[in-house]
């Protein structure tokens, strides 16, 4: 496959290539693979490099993803960026920034007052000027301050001129704060805005159609009601993702129990293709050993319901003793045991080689 470094210098040119006509040519590509479990790649490569960065991207590409997952937000001038958290905080180098020391504030998230550096106070000007470091201290920290926060569009441009087809899984973020503290003319909102970039470059069509399988894209919210809304908006398969047990929507304020009910599960499957579950909740841990598996995913499946839970890493800290400190037995467990249809990973290139050496001889994926 081609260098990191070639697809940057390739990358800074078409993107002046995407804004300017507003979608992109497909040339003939390796397609998709749908014959095993999604390969998703968690904020993309960012076990290894600083998350949802052009660097993360390319390197979960380049490592064997199936699709790349980006949280996104808004900038305080209305422009969609990746970014995880709705503060800055934790993973930029913000707080070492004294032009913006008067930019900490408090507000209401998910009904708790957070205190931060909130994205949606910055344009993009601003928090392209910021520069982002690894999440985690266990991690390598060669990187940190390297890259820079990419836009929804960047983001977009990275899968499109990938040498294979890979897929996009982008998540509305926390849209009931988004569309509280950002405005868009017209009376536009986050998902509004979010749908129209989807359709300029040219996502659309059901799961599995002709027009998804040249362009693959998972659409998830954590907010019930937003994800009902885009079904208004877009074709494009849509993911219901579910937190911890003690978590309640954001938007709906439901319960665990509510919208893992049978009844509210059947409701939902109206308006997604599947499910995003915290794996915790699918198979509950106790004391760092596994316990009896739900019932959710067999409930999921049998609405025609894909699973993909999250987050798959590595370290030891994050893997239950029953794995014996082995991630390779993790994934093979929640393929052939759990079964569910794709999982989210900070390691792609793991998952990756795990695939390849369980697959059925002749349905092997290329990297080249």
């Amino acid at each position: 496959m081609a260098s990191i470094r070639n697809i940057s210098i390739l990358l800074f040119l078409v993107l002046g290539i995407a804004n300017a006509k507003g979608n992109t040519n497909q040339q003939a590509k390796q397609p998709i693979q749908t014959f095993r479990p999604y390969n998703l790649a968690h904020r993309g490569a960012c076990g290894e490099i600083p998350e949802e960065t052009t660097h993360a991207y390319l390197r979960a590409i380049e490592i064997g993803a199936d699709f790349i997952e980006a949280d996104i937000l808004a900038s305080k001038d209305g422009q969609l960026v990746c970014f995880h958290d709705v503060t800055l905080d934790d993973t930029t180098d913000v707080k070492n920034r004294t032009e913006f020391s008067n930019r900490k504030r408090t507000y209401e998230v998910e009904r708790v007052n957070v205190t931060g550096y909130f994205v949606v106070d910055f344009t993009l000007e601003e928090l392209k000027s910021l520069k982002v470091n690894q999440r985690y201290s266990f991690r390598d920290q060669q990187y940190n301050g390297k890259y820079s926060i990419i836009t929804f569009e960047e983001y977009i441009t990275i899968a499109l001129y990938a040498d294979r087809t890979v897929g996009i899984y982008p998540e509305i973020k926390n849209p009931v704060h988004v569309n509280e503290h950002v405005k868009w003319s017209n009376g536009k909102n986050f998902e509004v805005i979010f749908v129209e970039i989807l359709l300029k470059y040219g996502y659309n069509g059901t799961y599995l159609s002709e027009s998804w399988l040249k362009q693959p894209i998972f659409i998830q919210c954590f907010a019930p009601s937003s994800l009902i809304y885009l079904s208004n908006k877009t074709d494009s398969p849509k993911v219901f993702l579910i937190d911890d047990v003690s978590v309640r929507t954001q938007d709906t304020n439901q319960s665990y129990a509510e919208i893992t009910s049978d009844s509210y599960l059947s409701y939902i499957s109206q308006y997604v293709v599947g499910i995003g579950p915290w794996k915790d909740t699918v198979v509950p841990p106790i004391n760092n050993h596994l316990t009896p598996p739900t019932d959710l995913v067999a409930r999921a499946h049998a609405l025609n319901l894909e699973v993909h839970p999250y987050t798959f890493r590595n370290e030891n800290k994050y893997l239950p003793f029953d794995f014996h400190q082995d991630p390779y037995q993790e994934f093979d467990y929640w393929i052939n045991q759990i079964g569910v249809d794709g999982l989210f990973t900070d390691f792609t290139g793991s998952f990756y080689l795990y695939q390849e050496h369980t697959s059925v001889p002749g349905t092997h994926i290329t990297l080249s």
